[in-house]
């Protein structure tokens, strides 16, 4: 890895550049323009696309090559919020090198993890030796769920023959991947109100209603089992696993072990030996944070409001807006007559790629000759929606990056390891000549 690159990154690093609780426009801003500059010094061409919202940097680098296929690369430039400010060990806007690690927010995600593709291309072009057309495309919402990138995609008529998505990490140390699916979203935020104030519990309780008591009858219903299960109507829909890819597990670390490491207590006896079955091909539901009443103290009260955030994570297959219709239908299902209920739903649909096509094996070819090691082949049990959007247009994208649980993102001293910034560099490197090979349609 040359000082360049580790350079540019700090320059990225320094950009506070947060879109979360309503972001800074004009950082935000700064970030997606420093993109474009880059792909605009190598001899490219950019700017900033999309109508409200942040700003989509998209650039376009021209191969050297006659008839050379063209090659998407997409990234975020957003990033999440510091607080607890107090947690970290320094400035999060101000990036450091510690013990082998780039302290910094968005070292890892996906600042760090997205550049290599950024600069190496932009090197190659300035050296005239980039042997594929390069699509630049980093967006500003991706931490916020915004769906400016989404609506600019959606009306993008050229497309490409191949994508290349960094936003996703390695099994260990010792093992790159690639990840062939990432599940759906429906997001869920639940209002339940069942008075005009709260009111006097020896005085009204059991007579009137009591919100939290019907927010929870509400979430019963879609809850899952004591084995983790959803009830069937949410887990129709998913796509069969071959009996390929579940052998492939065999060489991924223990279900039983990720658990561990997490830190995570196993929801039954189960868990662990069918941890990549339920988080990577099956849907799960899960209550991300419940208010009602007055927790803190203690109030003699009939709560009148109540509300819940939820998230039903969907499998490859499952289509997000037939499951929000269920997932909406069970909740009401568990509302009495008198309780004035409010659903706010957001949804975005799985996606999958063939492992099988010429895009993917190449990709897995060159991340093996980039890191001389095997390259594992994996579900996420995460969403990143515009993986939907490239799987709708058929456009097979090679989703890896080398980032690592240790990397804290989204967390205080959030660090990504300079070692794999140097895996990204050479992988980004190996993808594009190998992916020259590629038929363009």
């Amino acid at each position: 890895m040359n000082d360049r690159l580790l350079d540019e990154l700090f320059e990225f690093l320094r950009i506070p550049s947060i879109s979360t609780g309503g972001g800074d426009a004009g950082a935000l801003k700064d970030a997606a323009e420093w993109v474009c500059e880059r792909v605009i010094h190598a001899g490219g061409t950019a700017s900033l696309q999309g109508n409200g919202g942040n700003p989509v940097a998209v650039g376009e680098l021209s191969s050297s090559r006659q008839g050379a296929p063209t090659v998407l690369i997409y990234g975020h430039y957003d990033v999440q919020g510091v607080d607890p400010i107090g947690d970290w060990t320094s400035d999060p806007f101000a990036p450091e090198v510690r013990d082998g690690r780039i302290y910094a927010r968005g070292a890892s995600d996906d600042k760090g993890n997205f550049l290599p593709l950024l600069h190496v291309a932009c090197e190659l072009t300035r050296n005239q030796e980039l042997p594929v057309n390069v699509r630049v495309v980093v967006e500003g919402e991706e931490e916020a769920g915004g769906a400016t990138v989404d609506d600019w995609f959606q009306n993008d008529e050229r497309g490409a023959d191949a994508a290349i998505v960094f936003d996703s990490g390695m099994v260990n140390e010792d093992t790159p991947a690639i990840t062939i699916s990432v599940r759906g979203i429906v997001s869920v935020r639940v209002t339940v109100r069942t008075a005009r104030r709260n009111l006097h519990s020896g005085m009204y309780g059991g007579s009137v209603l009591n919100a939290i008591h019907v927010l929870q009858t509400m979430l019963a219903g879609a809850l899952p089992d004591p084995s983790g299960r959803l009830p069937e109507e949410l887990r129709e829909g998913a796509v069969p696993l071959s009996d390929e890819e579940v052998a492939s597990w065999e060489a991924l670390p223990p279900g039983e072990v990720v658990l561990s490491e997490a830190g995570g207590r196993p929801l039954d006896k189960r868990s662990g030996a069918e941890y990549y079955l339920r988080n990577g091909s099956d849907s799960s539901l899960d209550v991300n944070g419940i208010y009602g009443g007055d927790p803190d103290n203690a109030r003699t009260i009939v709560p009148a409001i109540a509300r819940a955030n939820l998230t039903m994570r969907l499998a490859p297959g499952q289509d997000p807006a037939v499951m929000a219709a269920r997932l909406e239908r069970l909740l009401r299902s568990g509302a009495p007559a008198g309780a004035e209920v409010e659903l706010a739903m957001n949804a975005a649909a799985p996606a999958l790629f063939d492992s099988a096509s010429e895009a993917l094996v190449r990709g897995r070819e060159a991340i093996a000759a980039a890191t001389g090691k095997s390259v594992a082949l994996v579900r996420s049990g995460g969403s990143i929606p515009i993986l939907a959007l490239f799987a709708e247009r058929k456009m097979q994208t090679i989703v890896s990056g080398f980032a690592l649980s240790g990397d804290q993102i989204h967390a205080p001293d959030e660090s990504y390891r300079v070692d794999s910034l140097r895996l990204g560099e050479r992988a980004s490197h190996e993808l594009y000549s190998t992916l020259a090979n590629l038929e363009p349609s």
